[in-house]
């Protein structure tokens, strides 16, 4: 299990700082790297590429962490099917490569989910190829609007989830709920605090000590 990332939280002007870097990506993922370029463009040659998680922080640990990527312009089941080929391609490696497809427009706008979306991509995600599709290049403010940005969108995605399930796979719809309420948790945390997490342990933990009754539930979120 990777470790959180040590060098998140506020920088002295009340911005966010993460420790997300191209130099802290270690040189064993190299050829994984490569592979997943090579079958992103291949498929959609004008995409942009991005890398987030625990590998830009470097806090992964091999083969126990995914490696999470970002694509911009990048169709859905491409994204899933590249996803499954690499995984199983570099199980030695990392536990998956998970592809997330986003297009341009979901960085555009006054929403909180684009808000949030343009945060991620400034603080979270370090440009890898293709076009560097940022607008916003000063750092966001850790503060209410960039909690909602984050978890702004947890009553849609909770509506979503109950009215599509059919039963099936109910141990990854419960880890897909757990971990979204925990990144709500955080956001929760960060106001609170004044500071700026997005470590859903560390949340779960400090929201239990304000909020004694709620440990239970927390715990069972974080199982």
């Amino acid at each position: 299990m990777a470790m959180g990332d040590p060098h998140e939280g506020l920088a002295p002007d009340g911005t966010i700082r993460t420790g997300a870097s191209i130099d802290r990506v270690a040189e064993r993922y190299g050829e994984m790297l490569t592979s997943v370029v090579d079958a992103v463009l291949a498929r959609s040659p004008g995409a942009s590429v991005y890398l987030y998680g625990s590998v830009t922080t470097g806090q992964a640990q091999s083969p126990g962490s995914d490696l999470d990527v970002l694509t911009v312009g990048l169709d859905t089941r491409d994204a899933a099917a590249i996803g499954r080929d690499l995984s199983g391609r570099f199980e030695s490696l990392c536990r998956s490569v998970e592809i997330a497809p986003a297009a341009e427009s979901d960085f555009e706008g006054d929403s909180d989910a684009a808000y949030g979306a343009r945060e991620f991509l400034r603080h979270y995600c370090v440009h890898f190829a293709g076009p560097d599709v940022r607008l916003v290049t000063s750092s966001f403010p850790g503060d209410r609007r960039a909690a909602r940005g984050f978890i702004g969108d947890i009553g849609q995605h909770l509506e979503t989830w109950h009215d599509t399930f059919d039963g099936t796979e109910p141990a990854d719809l419960g880890q897909r709920v757990a971990r979204k309420a925990l990144l709500a948790t955080a956001g929760l945390v960060s106001v609170h605090d004044s500071t700026w997490t997005t470590d859903r342990r560390r949340a779960a933990l400090r929201w239990g000590e304000l909020h004694p009754d709620l440990r239970r539930g927390l715990d069972q979120l974080l199982d």
